[in-house]
């Protein structure tokens, strides 16, 4: 992984990071750097899962395709979103204990 890949998948992170916490309007723990945490855990996410139905499976959508320097855009959002969702319900429940 070189050096270019890696600020754009963090500039990407916080995009779909940040499109995630539209989509689920919850207070993102951390601030800006839970903000990159998220959204770099919502890349991988997403990209695994994405390769992971694909390989099963035959997608015929080609705007799950659609990259910036390699790193999909649809499937890194998804996985934002639910990263986002997964960790502030893990929080709620742990901190209230309901």
């Amino acid at each position: 992984m070189d050096f270019t890949r890696l600020a754009v998948q963090i500039v990407v992170a916080i995009i779909c990071a940040g499109i995630g916490n539209i989509l689920i309007p919850r207070k993102i723990p951390g601030g800006v750097v839970g903000l990159v945490v998220i959204g770099m855990v919502g890349v991988l996410l997403g990209d695994w899962g994405y390769e992971a139905l694909r390989s099963q499976y035959t997608l015929n959508f080609p705007f799950l395709d659609w990259n910036v320097a390699g790193v999909r855009i649809l499937p890194s959002v998804l996985g934002s979103t639910v990263v986002l969702y997964v960790s502030t319900a893990l929080l709620k429940i742990l901190r209230y204990g309901n």
